[in-house]
């Protein structure tokens, strides 16, 4: 529990399990600002809750499936707001915030800039507690006008702007009379991972890449993770359906989709599209399809999403009869932690000179030669002194050399 220097009456720490009641009506109370809701999803926390709190005791791919933190208030103990947040890649340099709410009288429009709210308070403790986290990112309605200045108070920056369309059940019935012509469609697989990470890599701009962070591990399915999927799609009566198109003479994906369909037509279809730049005509022939894969289900419309840099998508869909839903902005924060500097205490002057005087050389010991001695030469010695003075020329031979 971490008590906050700006106020001493809130208090931000972990969800416990006696805070998942209160979380539900505050997030009936006051929408989510962003992200998905989690009321929804509270009755099943409720039944999972302790096995999620087991699998955050060590890592796994589930750890942070429940990754929450409240604000409390002193000394009512009322919850005053929550934070949802969630790795976004498996190296977990990137996290985003699910979702981030709080009281109806915390979000005032004088309130909302303040450095010291509940909102601004929540956002903090993520940023200097998870510390594995290099990059923030989250997504949030552009009409929402004081949240968006939450968010750039605590200093996230637009990335991109996301359009949600809705194709409805009439347009999808006309589309699937056509031939999609797909000869290289094949079935993702992990085995494929390497691919679909090539093509994500080339389908977005260089500072979304160095944000989203993604290797070939984000593209492949573990066993626990696709256990959990599959246990969701069938309490939610979804079903998914994925593909890519592979290009034979690059050895290279494509374009890719995944479909998730409502077996019980009681929600949109949701579809998720990738596609090469320079294979901009394969929309038509990948809606058709998908178009396809919707009919023998209960009529309903289909959801897709396309960002401002897919200039070739949103002139298509517009062109189609799409409708637009909702426009939502993809933000970006980046965290960079300071390491703390310590200081040494009371140092003295006469310490710190000790450190420049001139340490006293001590002489290295060599190796001991004869060749190095220095010897007395003949001319030193008193015994060849005389010799050499009375040595004339009559001693030498007639050619002047010594014999």
């Amino acid at each position: 529990m971490v008590t906050l220097n700006e106020t001493d009456l809130l208090v931000v720490r972990g969800v416990q399990f006696r805070d998942l009641e209160n979380l539900d009506k505050l997030t009936d109370q006051q929408g989510a600002m962003s992200g998905s809701s989690l009321a929804g999803r509270l009755p099943q926390n409720l039944f999972w809750y302790g096995m999620l709190r087991a699998l955050g005791c060590f890592p796994n791919p589930l750890q942070h499936l429940f990754h929450c933190f409240v604000a409390e208030q002193k000394p009512q103990g009322t919850i005053g707001g929550f934070v949802q947040v969630t790795p976004f890649n498996t190296s977990r340099s990137t996290w985003k915030i699910e979702q981030l709410s709080v009281q109806a009288q915390a979000i005032q429009p004088e309130l909302v800039t303040d450095p010291k709210g509940m909102g601004s308070q929540l956002l903090r403790y993520c940023f200097q507690n998870v510390w594995e986290a290099r990059t923030w990112v989250l997504d949030v309605d552009v009409n929402d006008k004081n949240i968006l200045a939450l968010y750039r108070q605590n200093g996230f920056q637009p990335l991109a702007q996301i359009t949600h369309w809705s194709l409805s059940a009439e347009l999808l019935t006309s589309l699937a009379q056509n031939d999609p012509d797909l000869p290289n469609l094949l079935p993702v697989s992990n085995a494929d991972a390497a691919l679909l990470c090539q093509l994500d890599c080339v389908s977005m701009p260089p500072l979304m890449r160095q944000v989203f962070d993604r290797h070939v591990a984000d593209f492949k399915r573990r066993f626990l993770s696709s256990l959990l999927n599959r246990w969701q799609n069938w309490y939610t009566h979804q079903e998914e359906v994925s593909g890519y198109v592979f290009e034979p003479q690059r050895k290279a994906a494509i374009a890719y989709f995944k479909l998730t369909l409502s077996t019980n037509g009681q929600q949109a279809h949701q579809a998720e599209l990738t596609v090469h730049p320079a294979y901009t005509w394969l929309y038509p022939k990948l809606l058709v399809k998908m178009a396809q894969l919707v009919q023998g289900l209960p009529p309903q419309a289909l959801m897709l999403e396309s960002a401002d840099y897919q200039h070739e998508r949103e002139e298509y869909l517009e062109q189609l009869g799409a409708q637009r839903q909702q426009h939502r902005l993809l933000m970006s924060r980046s965290v960079w932690h300071k390491l703390k500097e310590t200081k040494p205490e009371r140092l003295q002057l006469s310490e710190v000179l000790q450190g420049l005087q001139p340490l006293p050389r001590t002489p290295i010991p060599s190796r001991m030669s004869l060749l190095n001695l220095p010897l007395k030469s003949q001319k030193d010695r008193p015994d060849n002194q005389d010799k050499q003075v009375n040595l004339g020329h009559e001693d030498l031979p007639e050619n002047g050399h010594h014999i």
